[in-house]
């Protein structure tokens, strides 16, 4: 069953999602939530969606980077910014550690949909959280995978990722395609900061 995505505006996106409890990530009812969710996230199509994002605010997300969703991508941009595909998985009740050295890239939200922004994150990231089960779990992360469970632990905080962008990099995807795919974040950051308001 897909689900609505809630979009910028909604309250449920502005706050700090409630922990779960043991009974309750054991229980049916929210592993019918979480295949609810993968279903949601594949339609949108996106690489991970968070509970608030579907209105509920609780600290769970699901993850996925599909094979299929990099067939476009070039070999030179997956290693700039160092993706690869990775396995559906969920995060429940994540604390997250961020690395030091910092990288920015375009990224955009299936609650802000069509815009995206350079945004920094870390290029590093440990999170301890707990699985569908309920068995504790940590993630050593980098590149790609680091920024996207960033974003997902952002939503469970009530943060989008338009308080973290760099605003004179806001724009429409469309545009980004149309401009900015083929060239380097550092042409983007060139070509932008030559005139500020």
């Amino acid at each position: 069953m897909l689900l609505p995505i809630m979009q910028v505006g909604e309250s449920v996106l502005r706050h700090r999602a409630e922990p779960l409890t043991m009974e309750e990530i054991r229980s049916p009812r929210l592993e019918e939530l979480i295949e609810h969710m993968k279903e949601t996230m594949r339609e949108a199509p996106g690489v991970g969606l968070a509970a608030p994002q579907i209105g509920l605010p609780l600290q769970l997300a699901v993850i996925e980077d599909r094979e299929d969703l990099l067939k476009d991508v070039s070999p030179e941009k997956l290693a700039e910014t160092e993706r690869a595909p990775v396995p559906f998985h969920v995060i429940i009740n994540p604390r997250i550690t961020l690395g030091d050295e910092r990288v920015e890239f375009f990224e955009g939200c299936l609650s802000v949909p069509k815009f995206g922004a350079l945004v920094s994150r870390a290029r590093h990231v440990t999170v301890d959280c707990q699985n569908e089960r309920g068995e504790a779990v940590r993630i050593e992360a980098s590149g790609w995978y680091s920024r996207i469970l960033q974003h997902e632990i952002d939503h469970l905080n009530g943060c989008l990722y338009i308080d973290r962008m760099s605003t004179r990099t806001f724009m429409t995807v469309d545009n980004f395609a149309k401009y900015w795919k083929s060239r380097s974040i550092a042409d983007l950051l060139e070509a932008l900061e030559d005139e500020r308001c």
